[in-house]
């Protein structure tokens, strides 16, 4: 270098270690050059013939940052004496900003600036980059988006259901399949995908208090989604934080200033009675923001048209706070019309807002239903009376439809969207979703003891023992004994064994380990949420584990025992949905073997006579039972004669029971329940999504990409088994760009079925954390921005220079437009020579690959100022060549907008007229999402994502 080509007060940047930041010279003298750097806070000399510096001149367009953190756009530069005036604008005026002027930290942001500042890496990093932008591009446009990363089987119903409700603007419906479909797992699917399109940032879910711990773990396990449990003793945690009186008391009396622990995190999970019984609690989470809310356990929440619960009023608030609302329920209307009315006016209180108007609306599903039946049956021309009936429903579109492609379907697909809660409420049925065990009861009469015979009849025959000492029922009482010999003869099965009380599990499982000495764990309501846990997996234990697991009636909710299949009733409850709840723990879809549900009675008790009705009166035990509190409530009466003795009425129960269930049954077919079931799973469309999602992970991209990535950021891999590695941080270990890497390393899994089958292990897909981590922070970061390497070719003369340039769309837009899915990333590469002539089509970029070979760093150092005006030149060339490529993209984008939202506003606007739950604010959002979409594209441009330097040797 030149004496001349330094000047006071010129920002420069060392090439050998960049973390100095941006130098500005401070004195010349002789051959030697002083620079300060501010944001280090060091000074450096060098010899000014070698100094591995790069000068720093920044182009137009580029954003320029000043010491006192302003930011503003150059537009034009001026060279006065050998310092730069740059010509700059802050969004209002433009202003003269000298370069002495510039903050001590520099971030370059366009790959040529960071190619001759020495910011530069090798061909790996750049390679890792342009695989990174091909990905996000396929991913961002995939029907599968949102749906890849959960650990959960494939099931058609639950990936329809995910994908039709997580698409709409904050969902509000009722997921409402029975007992062992999957709720929860619909319920994170439908989180897991708005959380990752941006849809939502802040949801908050509301359980039992009982299944808390588990939402946490399932949510983890599942999803990859960590929440944080908000209860007492997080309180108690905050106050003790407090360090002066006055904020303890500002936040206790919820002063201005008190913390909000709802505001802490992103996703909060609270129990329902936690909720109930703090005030504190209560006014926080309705002081917070929610995007998206989950209620389980719905049908608890009591409500009448001249009462609600406590519980029903916390959560009725919370929704109408709430953006989106999902309501997981078992039983949405067979406890009743009023109840399953209460479940749905807290989905949209305007729609669902008179009881006695809905019961009429209810009349007509019948009839609607009668016709869906005939259209799907018979191929026959639709009679006259259907015709007219039709008419009434679509009015004048019915010949529309009738003239489309598939006419039938196409009115049903209209009855459907048209009429009823088909949009609020999804519902399917074991009798409609195939992969449902056997149930195989099997009945065990007992003597009644005589230490029972004074309570043997009315509820108090149910659970004898609660009146009897501990000592002496575990002596005396036959199911103990009985239960003793049947687990030794079972043995090594797994049994779980269900009873009402907390007492009663306790007892029983002391008796069995001590006394009998058969493995065994209790779990019930006085253990921790933590013991509950460690009780589970001590029974899920293959090898040391329990044979049989002891529950009182919270082991009937919510928990999954689907790996056992004998089921032991030690006694029996009142409620038939508690029964269904307590077989649903082992009964669930993707359970193997028959269930073997033991059922010991005391005879001549109460127990015998709910066991007749259950069985005969129900047929609870052999199949689910859907109606068995409609039922109960039709026959209460005769119920209640017959648990408490009366001999002539029992055989009358079972008969009355057993025609009013088929009535019901019967109603629920032709009424209501069938329509909804036509609309809660499409197995065409599931289809389709679940062969999109298989794609992405059968051709084991992830783990070639993951392992491209880890070799440049320094994570070590070492072979596990089949489809597993282990990985832990190297020497090299970058963990900025890497998130969830603990020191001792983790076990992943790249297989989803070995995953299903290996809890311990983390399932890595495409919606893994650590590798969106990974891609967002290559895209982010300067990672592969510039890099520069050398090839040799007898074509090419040595010393030719070659550029390979990567563009991308880019278009700021809110995450919630979801731009990607018709404006994708869009990766555009070009290869140009000096002359600007474009090679790309003679050299693709995995040919370039293997013919490119690294530079060394000090050579490449010494070579980047030599060339830096030959970069500069294709650096214009390749802009110039991109020009045309944005305005078909553009177009195609918003060719791709319209034919989305267009036809579906119309259609929401046509649902309006006959269908109230069309929501106002749902035809809004898509009105205003399209309009913002179409402004957000027209401002797209490419920008330059990278670019490769290539010598030729």
């Amino acid at each position: 270098m030149d004496t001349s080509e330094f000047v006071i007060g010129q920002r420069w940047v060392s090439h050998s270690d960049t973390g100095l930041g941006l130098g500005i010279v401070t004195d010349i003298s002789g051959r030697r050059v002083t620079l300060g750097f501010p944001a280090a806070d060091e000074e450096r000399t060098y010899a000014i013939d070698n100094a591995p510096l790069s000068r720093i001149v920044y182009q137009i367009g580029e954003e320029i940052e000043t010491y006192d953190g302003q930011r503003y756009i150059v537009r034009a530069v001026d060279n006065l004496g050998g310092v730069l005036m740059y010509h700059a604008d802050d969004g209002t005026d433009l202003h003269e900003i000298s370069e002495v002027k510039l903050a001590g930290s520099v971030n370059f942001s366009a790959p040529h600036q960071r190619l001759f500042a020495g910011q530069f890496d090798r061909n790996g990093a750049f390679r890792l980059r342009f695989a990174t932008l091909q990905h996000m591009n396929r991913l961002r446009a995939s029907a599968a988006q949102g749906l890849i990363g959960a650990r959960t089987q494939h099931l058609p119903h639950q990936i329809y259901i995910a994908h039709e409700v997580a698409r709409r603007h904050a969902p509000r419906v009722m997921l409402a399949d029975e007992v062992g479909l999957g709720k929860t797992i619909e319920a994170g699917l439908i989180l897991h995908y708005q959380l990752h399109t941006g849809r939502a940032k802040r949801a908050l879910i509301v359980v039992p208090d009982s299944l808390t711990h588990q939402w946490l773990v399932e949510m983890l396990r599942r999803f990859n989604l960590r929440f944080s449990i908000v209860d007492q003793s997080r309180y108690d945690a905050l106050q003790d934080e407090q360090s002066d009186v006055d904020a303890l008391v500002s936040h206790i009396f919820g002063g201005d200033d008190s913390v909000n622990p709802f505001e802490s995190d992103q996703l909060v999970l609270c129990s329902l009675d936690f909720l109930v019984n703090s005030d504190q609690a209560r006014k926080d989470a309705l002081r917070s923001d929610w995007d998206l809310m989950i209620v389980d356990e719905a049908h608890h929440l009591a409500w009448s048209p001249e009462h609600a619960s406590a519980e029903y009023q916390i959560v009725e608030e919370l929704s109408g706070i709430s953006r989106g609302l999902l309501l997981l329920t078992a039983t949405p209307e067979q406890v009743g019309v009023a109840s399953h009315f209460a479940r749905l006016r807290l989905l949209d209180p305007a729609r669902f807002h008179d009881l006695e108007t809905f019961r009429e609306e209810e009349q007509q599903y019948e009839s609607i239903n009668s016709v869906v039946r005939r259209l799907q049956d018979d191929d026959s021309e639709i009679s006259a009376d259907d015709r007219k009936l039709l008419q009434a429903w679509l009015g004048n579109e019915l010949d529309q439809l009738l003239a489309g492609y598939d006419p039938r379907q196409s009115v049903i697909d209209a009855l459907l969207d048209r009429h009823g809660t088909g949009r609020v409420l999804f519902r399917n049925t074991r009798a409609a979703i195939q992969g449902f065990p056997e149930r195989r009861p099997t009945p065990v009469p007992l003597p009644c003891p005589e230490m029972y015979q004074g309570q043997a009849y009315g509820m108090p025959g149910l659970t004898p023992e609660r009146r009897v000492l501990e000592e002496q029922w575990l002596a005396e009482d036959p199911r103990v004994d009985w239960l003793e010999k049947e687990l030794a003869s079972l043995r090594p099965a797994k049994v779980v064994v269900i009873c009402a009380r907390a007492e009663t599990a306790m007892a029983l499982e002391h008796y069995l380990q001590l006394r009998a000495g058969i493995r065994s764990a209790a779990f019930h309501e006085h253990l921790s949420l933590l013991e509950r846990d460690r009780a589970a997996a001590y029974f899920a234990d293959t090898e040391q584990g329990a044979q049989a697991l002891i529950c009182s009636e919270i082991g009937s909710e919510g928990r999954n025992f689907q790996f056992a299949h004998h089921l032991v009733l030690f006694d029996l409850p009142a409620n038939p949905d508690l029964l269904e709840q307590r077989i649903g723990r082992l009964d669930r879809i993707g359970q193997t073997d028959t269930i073997d549900i033991h059922i010991p009675y005391l005879q001549g008790t109460s127990q015998e006579i709910q066991f007749r009705w259950f069985h005969e009166g129900l047929n609870a035990f052999t199949e689910s039972c859907a109606v068995g509190v409609a039922v109960q409530e039709a026959v209460h009466s005769q119920w209640q004669k017959a648990l408490e003795g009366d001999a002539g009425v029992t055989d009358e129960l079972v008969v009355a029971s057993a025609q009013e269930s088929q009535r019901l049954k019967t109603l629920l077919q032709n009424g209501r329940d069938a329509l909804i079931e036509l609309n809660s799973c499409r197995p065409e469309v599931a289809n389709e999504l679940i062969a999109a999602i298989e794609e992405e992970e059968g051709e084991a991209q992830v783990r070639d990409y993951m392992m491209e990535a880890f070799d440049i950021l320094g994570v070590e891999v070492e072979d596990h088994a089949d489809h597993s590695d282990i990985l832990r941080p190297g020497e090299q270990y970058q963990a900025g760009h890497v998130a969830g890497l603990p020191e001792d390393g983790i076990t992943v899994t790249w297989d989803r079925q070995n995953a299903l089958e290996r809890e311990d292990l983390q399932f890595m897909s495409w919606e893994h954390p650590m590798v969106t981590g990974v891609m967002d922070s290559v895209t982010s970061s300067g990672l592969g921005k510039a890099a520069l390497a050398s090839l040799s070719v007898k074509a090419l003369p040595a010393g030719t220079l070659l550029m390979e340039a990567l563009f991308t769309v880019h278009c700021p837009a809110p995450d919630a437009l979801e731009l990607t899915r018709y404006l994708p990333v869009s990766p555009l590469r070009l290869l140009v020579d000096v002359n600007g002539k474009e090679l790309s089509g003679a050299l693709p970029h995995d040919r370039l690959n293997d013919l490119c070979s690294n530079i060394r760093r000090r050579t490449a150092q010494a070579i980047v100022p030599q060339i830096r005006p030959q970069v500069e030149t294709m650096v214009d060339h390749v802009e110039r060549l991109s020009g045309p490529h944005l305005a078909p993209l553009k177009a195609q984008a918003l060719d791709q907008l319209a034919a989305t939202f267009e036809p579906e506003i119309r259609r929401l606007e046509a649902l309006k007229k006959v269908n109230p739950s069309i929501r106002n604010e749902e035809i809004d959002y898509l009105r205003n999402q399209f309009e913002a979409a179409r402004q957000a594209i027209g401002h797209a441009s490419l920008a330059l994502e990278g670019i490769r330097v290539i010598v030729t040797a």
